[in-house]
């Protein structure tokens, strides 16, 4: 039996500072900023192994959290590990539980804390080890920089923890804090056990390296970024002079950093290196795990072009790998946690768009013919959990709905899903399946509804307790004066059914035309047409539909919602392309379906590659849209990592025009409308580059337009104090100035 347990994140509320005479009619941002309107959040939930019950954080009397443990049927609470157990000696206070682990018999419970950010997360920090039965805790690499171990994990039976600590990765018993350094070399450019920027960014892997399940060995990945282009960025604030940060970041069409898979005994000794097919810098290692055994591991090796997938099975001993299935795409493969053993270890899970949709398949170990196991005209989205014990596969689909999510059951042996989530319950439904299936953590959303989380039984979906139902939120919500709002459909000019939403004045009259800002994204990397709360800046939104505009934003071909491999993969090659074509050609139908929509105040406006798409909109079709506000933008295709943009692109040798045509900065001459251009000069993500290119074009065809840079914000743009507020403060001032507000 295996489940999908993702972390719900806990949110620590502070105090909420409102607003003096606030009118619960009006939105402003003071009243956005102050807190007033944050969500209330729940955990971070652990299921125990054999779903007997699950662990959470609460707050204890004396401070810090305590971790309780719940029986989902009785509801019977046990403190399991009480905050004044997590106070180190010579200390007066508990840790800070930033995130936290059990040992496989839940003996032991590992504390992270102290934590650092490394580019978007924080992934460093102290790890302590509490052992129940004792009492005592344990700090691992004891005298050691504080906040400079990684992904400390306890052995299977818990006598040793593995981390990373400066690229390397050691092994220390917990009982005597004897450390055994397992890797060598480990650098600037040289990680073992963990990643660079591109791998992590890209892949989303951060945490590298794993405990074979007899605990005698650790299989890790090494990447050599050494020879890859390095950037720089440059904080010019630090001092008298300015400080520079440089690391290796590989751009569309450049050496990429080598990658190895290796085998070494948690003894120490030489390591087994994986003899994979393919060249070490063009072929990707986009996923290792043990194979249901101790003497293999499987492994996702993914080609430059990423429209190839090879699962091998490796042997530990001797590093000979064989390929037992191969998933081929004439786009991209789509790779992610959810190759899943069953049957003893006799056969894997894994999604493929083998057929046109994402449905699962059944690979047998020996290799041979995959089975379909979830027939229909639907994607599978998410694989939640196996009951391997009552024949059932957990997934979330919504095969009528692309904007919204719900929990399906299938047969083990395949056939049609069946829904668990009410029919009577629209919006999204997040789900944390208990091992056994028979619970689950559920979160529930819609557009301008706030979530709700409780425990229901399964497979009827009966609520038995909740957790949160965010009332007093409600309330609020419910006290702001709002205008219609929902989603709406277009058909394009080409016979392209596209979705959308849009939020409309409080005062509105159907009978005027009013301003029309667009909210975008439009890569492949997410959707902005979703129905659940919070989405597109929802409370901004909310206060500009209350100064008189209309607010909508619509789902291009390309974007990721589960509407088969034909929409989401037809944008291959033309990033940037087709979604403006989509785009333009929604909001022609728009305009045509509902005539309110003044089509000569038409704004837009996105982040990232959402800037992006707001350049090109402005760019390719200034007869569409009159002001616009781009923030953190690609302006050139080139400019970015390769496994993102060679994935949807191809390699600029064989798609140059493609690259060319895509990068909003190839059409930045055609601009005639308003444009306010943002950037955080120490954004690592989408670099400041791009942002001076684009400005240098501009002025070489004499086109005026508005810039505001923030020093040294990154790609979020929210470092420092009053940052957030500022933005948006700029932000809605030129809509007003750029875009006048009102019927008419």
């Amino acid at each position: 039996m295996s489940c999908r347990l993702p972390l719900l994140a806990a949110l620590v509320l502070a105090p909420i500072v409102l607003p003096a005479q606030t009118d619960p009619a009006t939105l402003t941002l003071d009243r956005i900023q102050s807190g007033e309107l944050r969500t209330e959040g729940f955990g971070p939930v652990r299921w125990l192994a054999d779903g007997s019950g699950y662990t959470t954080l609460e707050n204890a009397k004396g401070g810090g959290r305590d971790l309780v443990r719940y029986d989902p049927g009785s509801g019977k609470r046990t403190v399991l590990v009480a905050a004044s157990q997590l106070i180190p000696s010579g200390r007066d206070r508990p840790l800070r539980i930033a995130d936290y682990a059990w040992s496989q018999d839940a003996t032991k419970l590992v504390v992270f804390t102290n934590t650092r950010r490394v580019w978007r997360y924080h992934t460093r920090g102290d790890y302590w080890v509490l052992d129940r039965a004792s009492g005592k805790l344990t700090q691992l690499g004891a005298g050691l920089e504080e906040a400079t171990l990684q992904f400390a994990k306890l052995s299977p039976d818990g006598t040793r923890a593995g981390y990373v600590q400066a690229n390397d990765v050691w092994v220390e018993d917990v009982a005597t804090g004897s450390r055994q350094k397992l890797t060598e070399g480990g650098s600037a450019t040289l990680s073992n056990g963990t990643f660079d920027w591109v791998y992590e960014e890209e892949w989303g892997l951060r945490d590298g390296f794993r405990w074979s399940p007899d605990g005698k060995r650790i299989a890790y990945w090494q990447i050599d970024a050494s020879g890859v282009g390095v950037w720089t960025l440059i904080e010019n604030t630090a001092g008298l002079y300015p400080k520079l940060k440089q690391f290796p970041y590989p751009k569309v069409g450049t050496k990429n950093p080598a990658c190895r898979v290796g085998v070494v005994s948690a003894d120490g000794g030489k390591t087994t290196w994986l003899d994979l097919p393919g060249d070490a810098r063009d072929d990707y290692v986009a996923r290792m795990e043990w194979a249901a055994s101790s003497d293999e591991v499987v492994v996702q090796r993914v080609n430059r072009l990423q429209n190839e997938n090879r699962i091998l099975l490796a042997n530990v001993r001797t590093g000979k790998a064989r390929t037992v299935f191969t998933d081929r795409d004439d786009a991209w493969v789509d790779i992610d946690d959810d190759l899943t053993w069953v049957d003893d270890g006799s056969a894997f899970l894994l999604p493929s768009d083998r057929d046109g949709w994402r449905h699962v398949w059944r690979v047998p170990r020996a290799g041979g013919e995959p089975t379909l196991i979830t027939p229909g005209d639907y994607d599978v989205v998410s694989i939640q959990c196996i009951d391997q014990t009552g024949g059932w596969i957990y997934v979330i689909a919504s095969p009528k709905d692309p904007t919204q999510r719900f929990l399906y059951r299938v047969p083990i042996k395949g056939g049609p899903p069946i829904r668990l989530t009410p029919t009577s319950a629209p919006g999204t439904h997040a789900y944390q399946v208990a091992p056994d299936a028979s619970y689950a953590i559920h979160t529930t959303s819609s557009f301008g509804s706030p979530p709700k989380i409780a425990l229901v039984q399964l497979p009827k979906h009966a609520t038995i307790r909740t957790f949160v139902d965010n009332q007093t939120l409600r309330d609020r919500v419910a006290k702001i004066a709002k205008g219609p709002a929902g989603f709406f459909r277009v058909e394009t000019d080409d016979g392209i059914a596209l979705d959308g939403w849009m939020i409309r004045p409080p005062d509105f009259d159907p009978t005027k035309r009013y301003p029309t800002l667009v909210h975008v994204y439009g890569e492949p990397a997410g959707q902005t047409v979703l129905d659940r709360w919070g989405v597109g800046y929802y409370t901004w939104h909310l206060m500009l539909a209350q100064k008189g505009y209309v607010i909508l934003s619509i789902d291009n071909r390309g974007t990721p919602g589960p509407r088969g491999r034909a929409f989401r993969k037809s944008v291959y090659g033309q990033i940037g392309t087709l979604a403006s074509h989509d785009q333009a050609a929604a909001l022609r139908a728009a305009q045509k379906k509902f005539p309110f929509l003044d089509p000569t105040r038409v704004g837009i406006w996105g982040w990232s590659g959402g800037g992006s798409m707001t350049l090109n909109m402005l760019f390719r079709h200034p007869d569409l849209y009159h002001m616009g506000m781009a923030i953190a933008f690609i302006a050139n295709q080139r400019f970015y990592d390769t496994i993102y943009q060679e994935r949807y692109m191809g390699l600029p040798t064989t798609n140059a025009k493609g690259y060319r045509e895509g990068s909003p900065i190839t059409h930045a001459k055609n601009l005639r409308g308003d444009l306010l251009i943002i950037y955080g000069t120490g954004d690592d993500n989408c670099h400041y580059q791009n942002c001076e290119a684009l400005v240098n074009e501009l002025i070489r065809h004499g086109k005026q337009f508005r810039m505001m840079a923030y020093p040294n914000r990154s790609h979020g743009i929210h470092e420092g104090p009053g940052t957030r507020r500022h933005l948006f403060e700029m932000m809605t001032r030129y809509v007003e100035e750029k875009l006048p507000a009102g019927g008419r």
